[in-house]
């Protein structure tokens, strides 16, 4: 019923979303139709793809495409744009070769035609070096900003002027291949995350702890700990994860069925074959979820399952009355991240209808986890006692609760959550916010209300909006008090974008600030209240 829910006919094509663009390093002014509130003051700053291709050699995969930082600095009403390629080592030596050096998430790079044909034929032996192209996510470690992607490879960027300072790896610090570009913070600044392992004792999912606070001025990942190792059900075939989720007391990992052939990704490059191809749904598989007590590291005995699902995006979990609830974005089908090929995204016409609507369609649900189980614990009864939540979980099955009504269908379903984070991060909470997708990216900004499960909608034919970043106003009471930040693009207007300032509570719009430069659809960003 996900999958198929909404039929759509005559999509707009979106291809000028999905190519190449420049960089604007220079700070530009934008005009801005509306008023933006005076209490405003910061930048967003955005990441995701802007180049996908070098010479005549071009990326296959959305996710492949070089990474471009974006800044839109805001202060007493007025907006500046500026744009900047990460200057990785993937990036310059593409750039260098004019050709792709570096294989990504779904491109092999070709082995260098200037060596002789031995060469060549070893270099297929050889593993595939992870990128540094870090295209995902800016994120924050000890006060400074990264950009991160899911490799072992973070940038430290500057937000001022979007300068790449330092290339960082993971593993120079804790025995992982990588993290996700999605931590989670505690109020102090304590961050977790989580990063796969691949030793002599097979592939183990980590939970990652870093420190608040540098040590000195150099410090970046310096006192980070592995608080926890979790052993995948098949260990040659472990899952893959894109965020996880973070109570106040509990750390939880999904492990859902999409997997990953670790024999196929290791010799992909003897194959000829890209990484994503080792990548594959097992809709046979349940899906299971990991507690761990973010204390002292403990994984809980208990395994929670339910039906096989797959999730990118948690929106928030959060313990009340000895249940913990984790509420995320999910799908009844784990095919998308292969579909998100570029030659499907530039598709047209009935073949671009025909691409849609054989793809799952994504929904926010909750589960709510029983913590009391024990042995005792009978196994035939609902342990999910809360009156307000159809929720059930039966030991120790856990049956989803829709956090929508019927009409979300319409809207394509809800992707790219944010919630008031600072406020409502890891507590109960009633509002969040998201992208509807009736098309293969977001077209419309939706507020949805869980008290009644209503939501609000912006909306405008032939406009793209991008993941909504929430900014809670200085004098805010009240949760959904503030402003939501979105870039929006228009395929069909040559330089047609522009950032959107909507009113968080009534989700009236009340400005627009133009910015006369092409830029292709991004993924993830933040909101910086320093400027």
């Amino acid at each position: 019923q996900t999958t198929l829910s909404l039929l759509t006919m005559g999509l707009e094509t979106i291809e000028p979303l999905v190519r190449s663009v420049e960089e604007t390093p220079e700070p530009i002014s934008a005009e801005v139709q509306g008023t933006i509130p005076s209490w405003i003051s910061g930048k967003l700053l955005r990441n995701g793809p802007g180049k996908f291709e070098f010479g005549n050699t071009h990326y296959n995969h959305w996710f492949d495409g070089m990474a471009m930082l974006h800044q839109f600095k805001i202060h007493e009403g007025q907006v500046t744009y500026m744009s900047r390629f990460l200057d990785s080592d993937a990036y310059k030596n593409n750039r260098e070769k004019d050709r792709i050096v570096m294989s990504e998430f779904g491109t092999l790079a070709m082995p260098d035609p200037c060596k002789n044909v031995f060469q060549r034929f070893l270099s297929r032996f050889e593993m595939i070096t992870p990128t540094d192209n870090a295209s995902v996510s800016f994120v924050k470690y000890k006060g400074d900003f990264f950009v991160s992607t899911e490799t072992n490879f973070m940038h430290r960027v500057n937000p001022e002027n979007l300068e790449s300072l330092e290339k960082v790896d993971w593993s120079k610090f804790i025995a992982v291949n990588g993290a996700t570009a999605h931590p989670h913070y505690d109020p102090d600044g304590t961050t977790y995350n989580m990063g796969n392992s691949y030793g002599s004792k097979g592939a183990l999912y980590n939970i990652i702890r870093v420190p608040p606070e540098k040590t000195d001025a150099k410090d970046t990942l310096q006192g980070t700990k592995i608080l926890c190792s979790i052993v995948p059900a098949n260990k040659s075939h472990p899952s893959y994860y894109h965020s996880f989720a973070m109570s106040e007391n509990y750390v939880v990992f999904i492990e859902q069925p999409i997997k990953m052939d670790l024999m196929k990704i290791v010799t992909c490059k003897l194959r000829g074959k890209a990484m994503s191809d080792g990548i594959y749904w097992d809709p046979k598989l349940e899906t299971v979820f990991h507690v761990v007590n973010k204390k002292n590291g403990e994984v809980s005995s208990v395994k929670y399952h339910t039906k096989a699902i797959s999730t990118f995006h948690q929106i928030n979990a959060f313990e009340e009355d000895g249940f913990l609830m984790i509420d995320l974005c999910c799908s009844d089908n784990g095919q998308a991240i292969n579909n998100y090929l570029i030659q499907n995204l530039r598709k047209s016409g009935d073949a671009l209808d025909e691409v849609y609507n054989t793809m799952g369609r994504v929904f926010p649900r909750r589960f709510v986890l029983p913590l009391n189980v024990t042995g005792e614990t009978p196994t035939d009864q609902n342990l999910n006692t809360r009156l307000s939540s159809s929720a059930t979980c039966v030991k120790v099955f856990c049956q989803h609760e829709d956090l929508h009504g019927d009409e979300l269908h319409q809207y394509g379903g809800l992707e790219f959550p944010q919630i008031n984070y600072g406020r409502n991060n890891t507590r109960p909470y009633r509002y969040f916010y998201g992208c509807g997708f009736r098309h293969l990216v977001g077209d419309s900004l939706l507020k949805m209300d869980l008290k009644d499960k209503t939501f609000k909608v912006w909306q405008q034919k032939g406009f793209f909006p991008s993941e909504p970043a929430f900014v809670a106003s200085p004098d805010a009471v009240e949760e959904d008090e503030g402003l939501i930040l979105s870039v929006v693009l228009s395929p069909s207007q040559d330089k047609g974008a522009f950032l959107l300032v909507l009113d968080s509570k009534s989700f009236e719009e009340l400005a627009r600030a133009y910015v006369p430069v092409n830029m292709a659809y991004g993924f993830h960003g933040t909101f910086d209240a320093s400027a």
